[in-house]
């Protein structure tokens, strides 16, 4: 049901970006039906996998964090839990994060109607992006 949500918005024009730790049944990038959502996938040397919502509103963006990602056994079966993030400091890191993991070019894999999740590499001229790596060394640097 939740598929067919996101279908149903990209149909209306809703841009949907989708950070995704494991299986994805969603198909990316169809004309007509999900021509406005892509998919990234990104396993790497932690077993990270943040509950970030994030909706633009109208140009007013509302940042949630949550107990459980998007699984059916999430929806249906349990009590989970969905809470605003209120402070700027923190939406900022959030977003830091999320920009991070959206331009990673090393571990992250695209998501396609095809589901040939090929990684998505970027020009050797460019600068590589590993988000984890990136993750943890924002957070070594902070700590420190």
């Amino acid at each position: 049901e939740m598929i067919r949500w996101l279908y149903e918005a990209s149909r209306a024009g809703v841009k949907v970006q989708l950070l995704v730790r494991g299986i994805c049944c969603l198909k990316a990038g169809v004309p007509g039906l999900s021509e406005h959502i892509t998919a990234l996938s990104i396993v790497d040397r932690y077993l990270e996998h943040a509950r970030v919502y994030v909706f633009a509103n109208g140009g007013n963006p509302k940042t949630f964090l949550s107990s459980a990602d998007w699984m059916t056994r999430n929806l249906d079966r349990r009590v989970e839990v969905a809470w605003p993030l209120t402070s700027p400091k923190l939406t900022s890191e959030i977003m830091h994060f999320l920009h991070l993991q959206l331009a990673d070019n090393t571990k992250a894999r695209i998501l396609d109607a095809m589901q040939h999740n090929y990684y998505q590499h970027s020009d050797k001229d460019t600068n590589q992006v590993q988000s984890q790596k990136d993750f943890y060394q924002f957070l070594k640097d902070k700590t420190n």
